[in-house]
């Protein structure tokens, strides 16, 4: 992971199943100076979370094994720590904006991660 981004700045956390495509964004993040943790279950990224108090950004997908979907994991979230910036992202299933908490982003897979980064770049405090 990388280590050069001050702790709480330009950190985030991917929660994928799908090994590949979790490799892929972490690499992605990293090139682009993010620290980045991951998990393949909300499990893993509820664990995560409570240890690491300086992410800052969420981005997982709707469907995956464990105790709880993305959906009711950005739940989670979102009252635990408030100010996360969320993308809850699915290649198979479109999220109404009434399912998910306030100021959550959904994503339909493929996504365009330049844009996403953009996004992500423009939410972080100055």
């Amino acid at each position: 992971m990388g280590q050069s981004t001050p702790i709480g700045t330009k950190t985030i956390l991917i929660v994928e199943d799908e090994a590949l495509i979790r490799f892929d964004l972490v690499d992605f993040f990293e090139a682009a100076g993010w620290r980045v943790f991951e998990a393949e279950n909300a499990d893993d990224a509820i664990r995560i979370l409570d240890h690491h108090k300086e992410v800052r950004a969420v981005l997982t997908d709707v469907q995956m094994p464990g105790s709880m979907d993305g959906v009711k994991l950005a739940h989670y979230v979102r009252e635990r720590f408030p100010p996360t910036v969320l993308f809850v992202v699915s290649g198979h299933l479109h999220i109404p904006d009434s399912e998910l908490p306030p100021q959550t982003t959904f994503l339909p897979k493929p996504f365009d991660a330049h844009r996403l980064l953009r996004q992500l770049e423009a939410a972080q405090p100055r």
